[in-house]
């Protein structure tokens, strides 16, 4: 498996964000985490990339736990924060050249072309990042997770914001990821997980409370059997 967590609990004073969260995703496979905000998405999200130390128990990426090895789990992940932190005094490409440095990418200018063209962002690659629409935006972010070649791509609320057509674009680059990756994505949209993942966990309240195959789960809701997230 190229993530694996188990009773993971993150507890914020007296507040249990996450409550004995377990489960696996594999290669090849996007998982969506669905639930309204302040269920432990990012909470759980920050616990696999290691932002956020769990009160109790642990996460493996690649085999590696997160807390005993963490620079070695990092190397294989690939992280899209909800809030998407660019240097946007930057252009696209510098901007991908400095991170892939802190990466250590080698053949980096081969490598940032890559990205470049996989996240449709030739034209716009001498842009000052500030001047880029939101959706452009996300774009560098996903170029800038992929840029080292993770294992894992780890997403938080990647199309928060965009506009249709930027949607649509989004949604298709994620699943042409998903392909050849693992991918972990945190939405509070039901179209969005029907859209592009193969698997989805709903969460609320810090505990999941489903985790199907999306087809298993598209039957649930039109037998009008479904979890219902308060």
């Amino acid at each position: 498996m190229s993530v694996t967590v188990k009773h993971l609990t993150k507890i914020f004073g007296e507040q249990h964000a996450v409550h004995d969260v377990s489960f696996e995703a594999r290669p090849g496979e996007v998982l969506g985490f669905l639930g309204p905000t302040g269920a432990g998405k990012s909470t759980t999200m920050k616990i696999i990339t290691g932002f956020l130390p769990p009160s109790e128990g642990r996460a493996e990426v690649c085999g590696f736990d997160v807390e005993k090895a963490p620079m070695e789990a990092r190397r294989r992940i690939g992280y899209l924060p909800e809030n998407n932190p660019l240097y946007k005094e930057m252009n696209v490409r510098e901007y991908l050249r400095f991170t892939g440095n802190l990466h250590k990418v080698p053949n980096l200018g081969r490598r940032v072309e890559e990205m470049i063209e996989i996240t449709g962002l030739g034209r716009e690659q001498h842009k000052i990042i500030g001047m880029l629409s939101k959706g452009y935006r996300q774009r560098v972010g996903l170029a800038q997770a992929m840029l080292h070649d993770p294992d894992v791509l780890i997403l938080d609320e990647p199309t928060s914001g965009l506009d249709p057509n930027q949607l649509v674009e989004i949604r298709e680059l994620i699943r042409r990821l998903g392909k050849a990756k693992t991918v972990i994505f945190s939405t509070h949209i039901m179209q969005e997980v029907q859209a592009v993942c193969d698997r989805v966990i709903i969460i609320n309240r810090g505990r999941i409370v489903a985790d199907d195959p999306m087809q298993v789960l598209q039957q649930r809701i039109a037998g009008e059997s479904v979890v219902t997230v308060e």
